[in-house]
Formats: structure tokens, sequence, C-alpha cells
């Protein structure tokens, strides 16, 4: 997997570099659109963990989708985006989740009882940017500044543990359907930086280790952003 993400960052930045080259030929369009398509790729910090809580391997997030540019001025630099995407999250952990009598059982074990352990999810995302740019109808390499919220719907969510004896997998339902949070990209040209705090649990409300203490664990997620066309 990690392969994979690798080889879509480095193919998404050739193709973001040709396209502003091919950009420049074109004759000015003095109601130009910018940055409508988007992948990024990012690393989640869990917030707010239980007592001995710890993430390892590669908490991993990937998104892609499109943004409606809409510009508020001439120049066409400052405006708002609405956009629909996708997003895949991995949050890696020793919280170990098992099915027994059709409940879920929360676990923190040590880390040498098992190889992988962790939550995905599959999400639709939903979006809503303040943008402001230094662009210009002739200039395809400007600063930017583009805060604002996101929405998702996790069609999607489960529990997956590797140990040496077996492999275990099951759809979680714990796991909260509608995730929200506040979300900041910064940067100049191809390259730019993403950060999303979530608002929300990434469990529902009242999940709990089994020993009692509430599971409130919350998403940091930090990466990068390359925007097309």
């Amino acid at each position: 997997m990690k392969n994979y993400l690798v080889l879509i960052a480095l193919v998404t930045f050739c193709f973001c570099v040709r396209s502003q080259e091919n950009e420049k030929s074109k004759t000015l369009d003095n109601k130009y659109l910018e940055d409508q398509f988007y992948i990024g790729l990012g690393y989640n910090f869990l917030l707010e963990k239980p007592t001995n809580v710890v993430q390892r391997s590669l908490s991993y997030n990937l998104q892609t989708g499109f943004i409606k540019d809409i510009p508020f001025n001439q120049r066409r630099n400052f405006g708002i985006g609405i956009g629909f995407g996708y997003a895949t999250n991995s949050y890696y952990s020793n919280i170990v989740a098992n099915e027994a009598d059709n409940n879920i059982v929360y676990t923190v074990l040590d880390t040498s009882d098992f190889d992988r352990n962790k939550l995905e999810t599959h999400a639709i995302e939903i979006p809503l940017e303040l943008r402001w740019r230094t662009s210009t109808a002739d200039e395809y390499k400007f600063w930017r500044i583009y805060a604002g919220a996101k929405f998702g719907y996790v069609f999607s969510g489960s529990s997956r543990i590797v140990s040496d004896s077996n492999t275990m997998r099951f759809s979680n339902n714990d796991i909260q359907s509608i995730q929200y949070g506040l979300q900041l990209s910064f940067g100049y040209n191809t390259w730019n930086i993403q950060a999303y705090y979530g608002l929300n649990p990434l469990l529902e409300d009242g999940t709990a280790l089994e020993n009692g203490e509430t599971i409130d664990i919350r998403a940091l997620r930090i990466g990068i952003i390359f925007y097309i066309l």
C-alpha cells in the first residue's frame, strides 16, 4: 500500500508540473478558475488517546475530489470553494477490537502481541473553503491560503488485526458515520501543506475500553495536497 501511495504522489506531481507548463501557452482568460481538482496524502495523528495507547505503522490518508471555484472579485483571486470527494483513512494503534456476542470489545494490548492493527474508513466528503491566492489571468505560480471545513459520510468502516497466527477483519458499526472538522491548506505552486482537525470523535459517543475508560480519539491530519486545473 505504501508503494502505491508513493507512485500516486509522483504521477500527480509530474502531471501538475506539465499542466502548469502547458497553460502558459494558452490565451489569457479573464474568467479563469483555479485549483478545481485535488489529490492529497497525509498522516493521521490520534488525539485524546486513552491511557497506554500508542500509534504504530503508517496511519495514512488518501483523498481526491473536485472543488467548484467561485471567485468573488474581478481579479478572481478571492472567493469560496464547494466540493465533492472521496477519502480513505487508516488509523494504526494498539486498541484492538474484537467481536463478542454481537458486541465489540476494545482492549489495549502490548504491541508485541500482534503485527498490525487498525481502524479503516472510506468516506464521501464535502469540503467548504474560503479561498485567497495571488493568482492572475497570466500567472500560474502563486501563493494560496484556503481555510474552511470538511464534512464526511463514512460509508464503510472496519477493524482489522494481523498476528502471527491469523488475520481478523470485520465491519465496525461503532465508527461515526458522520465526521467533520476544520481544515487549512497553504503553499506555493505545486507544493501545499494541508492540516485537518476533527471536531468529533472517530467512534460513537459512549464507546469504551474493556476497563471502562472512554475512547474519545479524534484525528489531526497533516499532509500535502496537489491542485490541478
